[in-house]
């Protein structure tokens, strides 16, 4: 009998499937179905049903349930938050439309800036200043803040965002502000960016605000439907929810702070790949997350995703930085382009085939999914060039129809470009993978790396279609498809730990370094970040990571620089001028002489010990795999079909070869073992895909 403490949920709510997996002892158990947008929660007890019937126990035995969603993402892209007001200094009310009057496309002479989350009328002020010491220049008048507390309420706002200047260094005015909006609108939510994002740059920090404001009415009411809807289903176990820098946070700081579940679904993927990187022993990973709706890409070094703590959000121009709304919050570092299966595929007014980011989702979903969809998605395309079987789609569950693929592909490809319904698939397929391909070589290049070092780790609905031709474009000569790979972002959610990251922006340079003042300032944050991981589990020891951003004097961006403990708690200039220069010239090259140096952030990470992992014994190739059946497989190297072996990969035994063209089918994707390949069944279940020869 397993006890209900060892029986675990994770799901992944995405734009097109909702992704649901129980962990009950060493045994799992997945579903996937389709995202009910209207009510999300509809899909996660639908899919939790199956999942329980799988693994032969009731719903009341789910003893913890992790959960991570793009419904943040969606909202704020999609501009459907809550009716929003800014309360920022005064002088400061246009600091969000400015933005940092850098042009992200130098030479476009037609270069629209994205639209700020609150237009001019939502923006309000009031008459205080606090200077870049912390020091109170101006008195802020409580008679001021209810004089617009007044309007607000007038107006009938559902969220207030607060964002005063310099309010990382002294908070003392934005306390006050909520003090008095609790008073005159107490049924108003409110976010302080002197807790949302303490940190220095009033555009990064103010948006980081006003986007938590948004979406806060939004994800409250959410889960809180969710926690009803669990409860009268019998479960009545906690919810937690995956943040967006690869740890796990209660349901009540997630409510509080739903900015930092923006990436949570890609960070899960991430952490899923970074814990299959560490059971293979492999430093030099990129993770290659392919859903319904989007393509995320992320490179993991020494079984460790790359974090960052600003990102942006809804690029307006593809690969281009400055062009979406910047959102300060530690985070996953990775690329997220509209790439997935679901990604429409047009033709533009320069006679291009364009793919995405514009997707059909569930709702109709691609045109061969039958629920009136007309236009052409990556599926329909994958379909028509024989990648997916039509009769066995997500395990059987939903039917596909293959005409209705080549009758969109004609009518919004073909017939434009004079193609017959292959030739337009074979274009649509080979531009979405020319775009995930190019997103992954600016990114590598980005971060001074040699894709052809790395290992790719795929996983999501749809990467195992098109890793193998993707690592064709990138030189990549090893790929692995892990067990359970279409719900990856869904399982790592339940490989991560509890961790909460607190940050402050502190300036000091190095000539005015003062150890008291850092020491009694890291020992602050740890005991901030320490107090989130223990609303979520008061037994469990944790630890602290320290990490400080610096910079030469005059640079405008820092880097940063991970500390010891020892090296945090007993701080020492020359200790951090060494770590510095030691990064610095790992990034640069060199290090510059002369130069003073600052820093400018402050950052202590609290988190469970990871879980142990075991490494794998790597298989010797032995006998070819039984084929179930053989296909006619496009390949777009040599654009044309070739006969391709079908291979049911739980029937695959540990050793067993796939040579390509191959299809290794599953219950939830489909791997394709392009001609140049051949994949090898590894004793965890991985299919270990590799160069010919």
């Amino acid at each position: 009998m397993i006890s209900s403490s060892s029986i675990r949920l994770g799901v992944d709510i995405g734009g097109t499937f909702t992704d649901v997996v129980l962990e009950s002892g060493d045994a799992q158990f997945s579903a996937k179905v389709l995202t009910t947008y209207a009510a999300p929660e509809n899909a996660i007890i639908d899919g939790m049903h199956q999942v329980c019937a799988k693994a032969g126990v009731s719903p009341d035995q789910i003893g913890q349930i992790i959960h991570g969603t793009t419904l943040a993402t969606n909202a704020l892209i999609e501009r459907r938050g809550a009716k929003t007001a800014l309360i920022t200094t005064q002088g400061f009310r246009d600091v969000i439309e400015m933005r940092t009057e850098s042009r992200f496309e130098q030479y476009d002479l037609n270069l629209t800036l994205p639209e700020p989350l609150l237009p001019r009328q939502m923006r309000f002020t009031v008459n205080e200043r606090v200077n870049s010491k912390g020091e109170v220049m101006i008195d802020l008048d409580p008679d001021d803040i209810r004089a617009v507390a007044l309007q607000i309420k007038e107006a009938g706002f559902e969220s207030v965002a607060v964002g005063l200047i310099h309010s990382y260094l002294n908070p003392r005015h934005e306390q006050m502000v909520r003090e008095v909006l609790a008073e005159v609108l107490p049924d108003v939510a409110i976010s302080l960016s002197c807790e949302v994002s303490p940190q220095m740059r009033e555009y990064e920090r103010f948006n980081t605000v006003v986007a938590n404001a948004y979406i806060k009415p939004l994800m409250a009411s959410y889960l809180g439907r969710l926690e009803e809807r669990l409860q009268s289903e019998g479960v009545d176990c906690r919810v937690f929810l995956m943040h967006s820098g690869g740890g796990i946070i209660s349901i009540q700081s997630a409510a509080e702070f739903p900015v930092r579940l923006v990436e949570s679904g890609p960070a899960g993927g991430a952490v899923f790949a970074a814990h299959i990187a560490a059971r293979y022993g492999l430093d030099k990973v990129l993770s290659f997350d392919m859903g319904g709706t989007t393509a995320k890409i992320c490179l993991i070094k020494n079984q460790t995703p790359k974090t960052s703590r600003v990102f942006e959000v809804a690029r307006t121009y593809r690969f281009k930085k400055g062009s979406g709304m910047p959102i300060s919050i530690p985070v996953i570092d990775m690329v997220e382009i509209g790439a997935g299966g679901g990604s429409l595929a047009h033709v533009d007014a320069m006679r291009q085939i364009r793919v995405g980011p514009e997707s059909a989702g569930s709702e109709p979903g691609p045109a061969c999914y039958g629920r009136d969809g007309l236009r052409p998605a990556v599926t329909d395309a994958d379909l028509v060039l024989g990648k997916l079987d039509p009769d066995n789609f997500a395990g059987g569950s939903i039917p596909l129809y293959p005409d209705a693929s080549q009758t969109a592909l004609l009518a919004h490809v073909g017939e434009i470009l004079g193609m017959d319904a292959v030739e337009a698939a074979f274009g649509v397929a080979e531009m979405v993978d020319e775009n995930m391909a190019n997103a992954a070589r600016v990114h590598a290049v980005e971060n001074g790396e040699d894709l052809s070092q790395y290992t790719m780790i795929a996983f999501g609905g749809a990467a195992p279609l098109h890793a193998g031709r993707l690592c064709e474009k990138l030189g990549i000569a090893r790929c692995l498809v892990p067990p359970g790979a279409g719900v990856g972002s869904a399982i790592g959610f339940l490989r991560a730990p509890f961790s909460f990251e607190a940050n402050r922006s502190v300036y000091m340079k190095l000539s005015d370094f003062d150890p008291g003042v850092i020491r009694t300032l890291l020992a602050d944050l740890q005991a901030e970040a320490t107090g989130f991981v223990r609303t979520c589990d008061r037994d469990a020891p944790i630890l602290s990571e320290f990490k400080v951003y610096m910079r030469y004097t005059g640079q405008g961006w820092e880097i940063p620089i991970d500390l010891t403990e020892r090296q945090a708690m007993d701080p020492d200039a020359a200790t951090f001028e060494a770590r510095f220069e030691e990064d610095y010239a790992k990034l640069f090259g060199r290090v510059v002489a002369g130069m003073d140096i600052e820093i400018t952030v402050w950052s202590v990470n609290a988190t469970t010990p990871p879980e142990a992992v075991e490494r794998v014994g790597v298989a010797v190739a032995g006998e070819v795999a039984a084929q179930v059946s053989t296909r006619a497989l496009f390949d777009p190297a040599k654009a044309a079909f070739q006969e391709a072996t079908i291979i049911n990969r739980d029937a695959m035994e540990s050793g067993q070869r796939a040579v390509g063209p191959a299809a290794v089918t599953e219950a939830e994707t489909t791997i394709i073992i392009p001609a140049s390949r051949d994949a090898i069944r590894q004793p965890d279940g991985c299919i270990d895909m590799n160069v010919k020869g």
